[in-house]
């Protein structure tokens, strides 16, 4: 759903930046999006038609298609199952289980791009937004999506859906910032339904083999056509197998088909495309466990903080000893059910760490510290709320940001103030006003020390924000 190029589905889009495709305006597209006179199918039909079932000399509405350019190998309109006028009467009430957005708090993707570990973070937001297309004001979902590359912030996205009364999901816009060496670069990618298009069916309410819809459908911004291939595979999941996966091919509007994989209860699961990949690693509720967060997994993330200040002071001895704590507390979580794509990643910080600590090479085993406090927190986001996740997440951005100040990059500094902003949309219902106040203070004074390029006042900001954060907990 998201770019063109790289890994150009939803999941992928934040790799390269989106640009316009096959030489189409976006003041043309937005006439033929737009204007009555314009708007066309890609047959050429356009209006209302008669469906199967409906009654002689009755009609359905359609949803009005914009023109696709020559070139685009499009399916033909008699295998789209997205041409009827949707209806929402309980729009963010979201039950498809194959993009179950309403019921899923977090999910967490991990990948590969470019030969780089590529990260996704989803979280639903509480607040809706309400859309007006086609004479209808529907109430839509708000999903965030902020996507890492090699540890950097890539993108961040605001996305908006809603499911209609036959149990289709569809997708009404989004919101793109993407970044390059810590600044916004790029928000072409954003578009709104009604404004640049038509709203999008991002899933059918019962999808079949054959089945073809337009998952984006505003050429020369965002254009993404999905064939359903198989709707009963078995699935690797998190720690077991799924089963009744939708297998998809995704059409962009470069001719490239991607290959997409949809899992009940968890929404788009996998993406490949041009030797990158982008896989679901866990997601709550559907992966939350009842009970306490093993205590190995404690003495992973507290012994990796305790690492962060030992290596700041020099103090290696107190380093080494912990990071032993930290390898067998490890070695015993791991002889459990471990998800499958984050034990890797926990294999390689500890690693990471483990060098640094013994060459004592402070930034380094600062940095890895970091890493693996993340992949701790993730281990533990079933056992958690999502908003102390949340909260602890923010904490790493801002130590992040030390380290990248003593390692004098100041685009990594930039990144991780976009980083701990975008955080904090996600736990704005979740702490108390004054709360929240002392966090916005924080994170304005630094982006006012890195928009100065002050960046000792940043470092300040950020040590200030770890004390402020350490004293807060979510109220609900």
């Amino acid at each position: 759903m998201h770019a063109d190029g790289g890994l150009e589905g939803r999941r992928g889009r934040s790799v390269r930046l989106r640009r316009l495709v096959l030489g189409v305006t976006v003041a043309f597209v937005a006439a033929a999006c737009t204007s009555d006179s314009n708007v066309a199918s890609s047959s050429g039909s356009s209006g209302s038609s008669s469906s199967p079932g409906t009654p002689t000399g009755a009609t359905v509405a359609t949803v009005p298609q914009p023109i696709v350019p020559a070139g685009i190998p499009v399916a033909p309109e008699s295998e789209r199952v997205d041409l009827e006028m949707p209806t929402f009467s309980d729009p963010t009430n979201i039950t498809n289980p194959l993009f179950p957005v309403s019921s899923q708090d977090s999910v967490l993707m991990l990948g590969h791009v470019d030969g780089k570990p590529f990260r996704t973070e989803v979280t639903l937001l509480p607040e809706t937004q309400i859309i007006e297309w086609e004479g209808q004001r529907v109430e839509t979902l708000v999903s965030q999506y902020n996507a890492f590359l090699d540890g950097r912030i890539q993108e961040v996205a605001y996305d908006y859906y809603a499911q209609a009364d036959d149990g289709s999901v569809w997708y009404f816009g989004e919101d793109v910032y993407d970044f390059v060496d810590g600044a916004i670069v790029v928000t072409e990618g954003t578009w709104r339904a009604g404004r640049d298009g038509p709203a999008a069916m991002i899933m059918p309410g019962d999808p079949q083999v054959g089945d073809v819809y337009r998952t984006e459908n505003a050429p020369g911004f965002v254009f993404e056509e999905v064939t359903v291939r198989s709707v009963d595979q078995t699935l690797k999941g998190p720690t077991g197998p799924i089963e009744g996966g939708l297998l998809a091919e995704e059409l962009h509007s470069d001719g490239k088909i991607e290959q997409k994989v949809f899992a009940p209860g968890y929404g788009e699961y996998y993406t490949a495309g041009g030797g990158d990949v982008e896989a679901l690693a866990l997601a709550v509720p559907t992966d939350a466990i009842d009970g306490q967060v093993p205590a190995e997994l404690t003495t992973v993330s507290v012994g990796a903080l305790e690492i962060f200040d030992a290596a700041g002071s020099g103090d290696w001895q107190a380093a080494s000893a912990t990071i032993r704590d930290m390898e067998a507390a490890w070695q015993t979580y791991r002889g459990g059910d471990v998800p499958r794509l984050i034990e890797p990643r926990m294999e390689q910080a500890l690693s990471a760490l483990a060098r640094a600590v013994r060459a004592r090479k402070a930034i380094e085993a600062r940095d890895a510290a970091i890493q693996a406090a993340r992949s701790s927190l993730d281990l533990q986001l079933p056992y958690r709320p999502q908003a102390e996740i949340d909260l602890a997440r923010m904490d790493l951005w801002a130590a992040q940001l030390l380290v990248d100040e003593a390692a004098a990059d100041p685009a990594g500094v930039g990144a991780d103030q976009f980083a701990l902003d975008y955080d904090r949309d996600r736990i704005r219902d979740a702490v108390d006003a004054l709360d929240l106040t002392l966090i916005d203070t924080e994170i304005g004074a630094i982006q006012v020390a890195v928009a100065d390029q002050d960046l000792p006042a940043a470092t300040a900001a950020a040590g200030r924000l770890r004390t402020t954060l350490a004293g807060i907990r979510p109220t609900n």
